[in-house]
């Protein structure tokens, strides 16, 4: 079994009301199929296909009025561990770690601003199983309003060193864990129509031409916040799902995308 190693996004998935639309839409856009996770009391969680492999899940709201939301897990060799950390660097253990059937160990945090995450310690299910192609997990993100607060919480909980780039107006950051960088942050912008939320974590799928990707999305029934276009790590565009949900594509196809 791979695993991908601790500290680092290890897998994402989507929570919705509507699980037939969404096994609907990610399929129809990224080529995914669906494998539903046998038990009753996993509520219809999917799990996304890749060529075979695991990509992505879609399940049930853990509350009825939560608003549909990609989720980021990072992994870890000890979850029990990281909520001890998340707790003593000021955030909030929204869901103690639990163990999901015999597939992995799991718990739902919030750092200081409020960003939901995460984390994963793999038992049956390492995580995903493909990276970095079109259709699959390409990048994660941090959007915060208070970024210097971010780099000391995501130092204390997981050992990332903040990396800061200069981008036009702002500064990026890389996580760097070692010699990888493992995600990146970016302070939230007053022109932000992307989500209501104060600070939160969103997802980059890669795709082979994210005009076309963006022009799918729409036509499936999905609604584009931001028009694809260029940045440093190639060409992105923002989108919502019929549910609401925020999600990124990023054009793989560009020599200078990571």
């Amino acid at each position: 079994m791979s695993t991908v190693p601790p500290g680092t996004p290890c897998w994402v998935d989507l929570a919705t009301p509507d699980l037939p639309d969404a096994r609907r839409f990610y399929p129809e856009l990224f080529g995914w199929t669906g494998r539903v996770t046998p038990q009753p009391e996993a509520g219809g969680y999917t799990v996304f296909l890749l060529g075979g492999r695991s990509a992505a899940g879609v399940g049930p709201p853990a509350i009825p009025d939560q608003v549909p939301i990609w989720s980021v897990y990072v992994a870890t060799d000890d979850a029990d561990l990281v909520a001890g950390r998340v707790r003593r660097a000021g955030g909030q253990v929204v869901v103690p770690p639990f163990d999901v059937f015999d597939q992995g160990r799991m718990a739902v945090f919030a750092d200081p601003s409020g960003a939901s995450f995460s984390v994963w310690q793999p038992m049956a299910m390492p995580g995903a199983e493909v990276f970095d192609v079109p259709g699959a997990l390409s990048w994660t993100e941090l959007v915060t309003p208070d970024p210097d607060r971010a780099k000391v919480f995501y130092e204390l909980v997981f050992g990332w060193r903040p990396d800061d780039q200069p981008m036009g107006p702002i500064t990026y950051t890389g996580w760097r864990l070692g010699e990888r960088v493992v995600g990146g942050m970016m302070p939230r912008l007053g022109d932000d129509v992307q989500t209501d939320s104060p600070a939160y974590w969103t997802v980059y799928f890669g795709v082979a031409d994210a005009d076309a990707a963006a022009a799918r999305a729409s036509a499936l029934g999905g609604t584009i916040l931001v028009p694809p276009r260029d940045i440093p790590a190639g060409r992105y565009a923002a989108l919502r799902d019929p549910q609401g949900a925020l999600f990124n594509v990023i054009d793989l196809a560009d020599p200078a995308a990571g």
